[in-house]
């Protein structure tokens, strides 16, 4: 027989922005400390609940006894167990007595003994069975083991007030009141924090009164919403504020990003969605000021129109239910009030100053203690743009502006007091200064991509000061030996290189890997803190390429052929891999992988090099003589394709040397004893290297 267990914690309330994996390890440790002895069955299933002051679980089919377990255990090695005449030992009869004691027979003796093969020697094993034990001891453990793996950041001490417990100093995130553990409609008597199981708990703060029984572990969800006002499911909580949401927003669009709903689901147990207001003058602030604000410091959501311009009107998540809400919807409206009243102050006072009369200030600025102020740096950014923006042919003037007041908004109060508008102020301030378009959108592009998916720059100047700002990132930090160690990347170099690969490769940049690095690396000259590190940013930039190709779904074979040629430009890499792909399809591809594979391994062991070109008197085998013909018949296609960018048609074509290639590894000796054929034939060998391997190593297709 089994039943479903409500094991719920009631506490002050906990920390919002921890409450969803709080409640999810609650419940998991539970449910893995019952499964691990034995007391669920294999369709068990764990149902975790959250709210503001409360951690519970419901698990169904939980037995009230676990199961027996036929146990074999290791007594002792026979050489310990028996003495030189084979009878037991003292070491053996004092371990019959533990085992004897531990699982609750009277005597063991040698002969129920299995003795048996251990390794390299022999052993004695006891079998027996280990009873199941009572759903109260397993569960008092489990919940324990819970308890103490809960991820808390921090936590408090307290003395019980009440109880036997009284006096007695507890540890855990918040004070516990009650504790509820019920089997069936069966309290399961535990103790844990000072508390001692029931049956009772408390509902909603405020919309509810005294305590609240809760019948069976069944009708917990119930009871709490009927009798607490409560929604115990975190996630059925925030689906309901979801809901709520657009459907009070009406023709509008509700900005919800899944932080701040998660952070609001943790704050309300009862959610009800109220609609504020404030003056349209606000709306003069750039919009995300006012979102964040709203976001950020009071937890609101705001209102767009269908263009995504800002709305004077917000919605508010309450934990109060009211036929008059009007107090609360006055109180929200009152306290949002000065948050906007000093956006609109901040950026009203910042637009007096230009950014680039605060150009000058940023040597106030450290940036780093080995590689100077933002000043210095900002100065390194700008001369590498220009260069970039020069190798694109675009705009040098423009990259080089861009550049130089991308950071100034730093000083900004706005920026001081939200950080996270970094760039984005920096726009709106540069076209109220008159700048260039495109000056401004590089102050908020160039720290494009952010994260993974992140959109990336779509202006030329932005683009070059984005690779400016990156590379100089790279560059400079892992050169002070600042390099990521294992999972620990302070700088988010990581993130640095792959917003680089994602701009050369999805923006088609034929930008030279090398030439970045060395003008980079050129930046730091005098610097005698600074070696270069530009060897040493190339492996680990084709480290990153490995995994965002993978991530693209090429095979690990295919990346390889193509990122183990090191390829200094990525404008064609995607051509490159398509190519790949397709020519692997080809019956013909793993002959000539492996060929390859055999070429390179020949290539490699030829002291000095291969020396000279193919001399067609010298070929002698008609095996030899074939291949070179189909070689030179082939060359202007491939040729051809290549330079036209058609990679796929470049491999393709190379597949119908296959026979050749057959023929000539069957029938010629390339270390002939004879120095001149061998070296003809090396040099046929790396001519035909040479051409199998231009688009990608497709040696690495071999398996």
């Amino acid at each position: 027989m089994t039943q479903t267990l409500l094991v719920e914690l009631l506490t002050e309330e906990l920390p919002p922005k921890v409450l969803a994996k709080l409640g999810d390890a609650f419940a998991a440790g539970i449910f893995n400390g019952l499964k691990a002895r034995d007391f669920l069955e294999a369709d068990a299933v764990a149902t975790a609940y959250a709210t503001p002051r409360r951690l519970a679980v419901a698990i169904s089919k939980v037995r009230a006894t676990s199961l027996d377990k036929s146990i074999r255990e290791k007594v002792l090695p026979v050489s310990v167990a028996l003495d030189a005449e084979s009878r037991p030992s003292a070491p053996l009869v004092k371990k019959l007595a533990a085992l004897a004691a531990q699982t609750g027979v009277t005597v063991i003796t040698p002969d129920q003994l299995e003795r048996a093969q251990d390794g390299k020697a022999e052993s004695f094993f006891y079998s027996y069975t280990a009873k199941g034990s009572a759903l109260e001891k397993g569960l008092q453990t489990a919940l324990e083991e819970s308890i103490a793996k809960l991820p808390i950041p921090k936590l408090m001490s307290y003395q019980r007030q009440h109880g036997r417990a009284a006096g007695e100093t507890v540890h855990f995130v918040r004070p516990a009141h009650k504790l509820i553990a019920l089997y069936g409609n069966n309290v399961v008597p535990l103790n844990i924090l000072g508390l001692d199981a029931g049956n009772v708990t408390l509902g909603h703060r405020f919309l509810s009164s005294g305590s609240i029984s809760v019948a069976a572990a069944e009708a917990y969800v119930d009871t709490l919403a009927n009798q607490g006002k409560v929604i115990a499911s975190f996630t059925g909580r925030k689906e309901k504020i979801r809901a709520d949401l657009l459907a009070r927003a009406g023709a509008n669009l509700v900005l919800m990003p899944e932080a701040l709903l998660d952070e609001v689901t943790a704050l309300v147990e009862w959610p009800v969605v109220y609609e504020c207001k404030f003056e349209d003058e606000f709306l003069s602030v750039p919009q995300e000021c006012l979102i964040l604000t709203m976001q950020t410091n009071q937890k609101y959501f705001a209102l767009t129109d269908a263009n995504g311009k800002l709305r004077s009107r917000f919605l508010i998540v309450s934990n109060l239910e009211t036929a008059t809400p009007q107090h609360i919807i006055q109180g929200n409206e009152r306290v949002v009030r000065p948050r906007l009243s000093d956006a609109k102050f901040f950026f009203e006072q910042d637009k007096k100053k230009t950014l680039a009369e605060r150009v000058p200030l940023l040597a106030n600025v450290v940036y780093h203690n080995k590689l100077g102020n933002q000043l210095q740096r900002t100065e390194r950014v700008k001369t590498l743009a220009a260069a970039i923006a020069g190798m694109l042919g675009g705009d040098v003037v423009l990259a080089e502006r861009g550049a130089l007041l991308a950071k100034t908004d730093l000083l900004t109060d706005m920026v001081g007091e939200f950080p996270e508008l970094q760039g984005i102020m920096g726009t709106y301030y540069a076209r109220h200064d008159g700048e260039a378009d495109e000056v401004a959108l590089a102050a908020s592009e160039h720290y494009q991509p952010r994260f993974a998916g992140d959109a990336l720059p779509a202006s030329a100047t932005g683009t070059a000061v984005a690779l400016a700002d990156k590379l100089e990132t790279l560059v400079g930090i892992w050169g002070i030996g600042l390099q990521p160690t294992g999972d620990k990347d302070p700088f988010a170099l990581r993130r640095h290189a792959l917003g680089i690969l994602r701009m050369l490769i999805e923006k088609r940049l034929p930008l030279s890997i090398s030439a970045l690095l060395k003008a980079t690396a050129d930046l730091f000259a005098g610097n005698p803190e600074f070696k270069d590190p530009s060897r040493d940013v190339t492996a680990f930039l084709h480290d990153r390429l490995r995994g965002q190709l993978r991530e693209r779904g090429y095979a690990q074979n295919e990346i390889e052929a193509v990122v183990a040629q090191q390829p200094d430009t990525l404008d064609n890499i995607t051509e490159r891999l398509d190519a790949v792909q397709a020519f692997a399809a080809l019956p013909e591809a793993e002959a000539l992988a492996a060929a390859n594979k055999r070429i390179t391994n020949i290539l490699k062991k030829i002291e000095g090099g291969v020396s000279g070109t193919v001399q067609n008197g010298l070929l002698r085998e008609a095996a030899e003589q074939g291949l070179y013909s189909a070689m030179l018949l082939l060359k202007p296609q491939v040729d051809a394709a290549y330079a036209a960018g058609d990679f796929s048609s470049a491999l393709k074509a190379l597949a119908q040397l296959r026979q050749n290639v057959d023929a000539f590894f069957t029938d010629v000796m390339v270390n002939a004893e004879d120095e001149q054929l061998r070296n003809n034939r090396q040099a046929l060998l790396a001519e035909l290297h040479q051409m199998l391997n231009r688009v990608a190593d497709i040696s690495k297709l071999a398996a």
